[in-house]
């Protein structure tokens, strides 16, 4: 069992954890964004192919915690694409052979691999899904790459883009980033700011737990999965203190209903939050809500 803070030790806590990384942290951020755009911009394969390199996570999203921040990004090829899991492309004038018969994802992953390893060296590739680039104190922080194509998907009415991942052992991942920081910022202005700052504490608190042997190391994003579907006048009332106290009990109440827990979604709201292919289970949420409880002092 943690350990089970006081009052003013939790006050304390709160108050220092809802700040994002330090402005130098922030450049050391940036930094290896920028890095990973040089690295692409300056491999040659990739020029003249329509291919974006934007950072996705928690970073972009400012729900990151000081000094636990790594850089999230994907190397994404946005034609050919990717229509309801079947290939496509939009054809220039003149162009006739399909740049997929060029382009299929394993030759996407060799590419990234070898832009990645000519601009900075030293690249892990035996990670299933992404490449990951090690720190450079004082420099930048570490960096997970993820090649990818656009992902399109008919929704609610309307065509929505994301991204599909190739997995090295066949898995297909589809994520949607955009969503997730359009949703997570209007979530946040709507809640007076409170929303992200609940996500930091709650990833902090998962840290700890983890670190104690209380729980089982889980994603930093299921924490942020978890507070959005907070209710906003939860997150609005009281103190700060009494958003987290608040948020947890609501979430515990939420997880011991099945049609509740059934109805959490990511912040994307076009994945639901529990189901097959997600790396967390209802147990992890309870879990860490239960810990969290405990670990903040807000009773047995």
């Amino acid at each position: 069992m943690a350990r089970k803070l006081t009052v003013d030790q939790r006050l304390a806590l709160i108050s220092k954890w809802k700040s994002p990384p330090s402005a130098t942290e922030q450049q050391r951020l940036e930094r290896a964004e920028r890095m990973v755009r040089a690295a692409v911009a300056a491999y040659g394969p990739f020029r003249g192919l329509d291919v974006k390199v934007d950072a996705k996570g928690s970073y972009p999203n400012s729900t990151n915690v000081r000094g636990d921040s790594d850089v999230d990004t994907k190397i994404q090829v946005n034609n050919p694409y990717y229509i309801n899991g079947s290939p496509s492309w939009d054809a220039p004038l003149g162009l006739r052979e399909p740049p997929l018969a060029v382009w299929p994802p394993e030759h996407l992953r060799e590419h990234a691999h070898a832009a990645l390893a000519e601009f900075f060296g030293t690249v892990d590739a035996d990670h299933n899904v992404a490449f990951y680039v090690p720190e450079v104190a004082g420099s930048r922080p570490s960096i997970d790459v993820v090649p990818c194509f656009k992902y399109r998907k008919f929704h609610d009415c309307r065509w929505i883009d994301g991204s599909i991942v190739h997995a090295r052992d066949g898995q297909q991942i589809i994520n949607w980033p955009e969503q997730q920081l359009a949703n997570g910022c209007a979530k946040n202005v709507r809640t007076g700011h409170r929303y992200k700052i609940v996500v930091r504490v709650l990833k902090n608190v998962e840290n700890n737990l983890a670190d104690e042997g209380v729980i089982a190391a889980l994603p930093s994003y299921f924490s942020e999965c978890l507070i959005y579907n907070v209710p906003d006048d939860v997150l609005k009332a009281g103190s700060l203190d009494d958003a987290v106290r608040n948020s947890l009990s609501y979430l515990d109440t939420a997880m011991h209903s099945l049609i509740r827990a059934l109805l959490m979604v990511e912040p994307n709201e076009v994945k639901k939050l529990f189901g097959p292919g997600q790396k967390w289970n209802e147990k992890d949420a309870l879990d860490l809500i239960e810990g969290a409880w405990h670990y903040l002092g807000y009773g047995d």
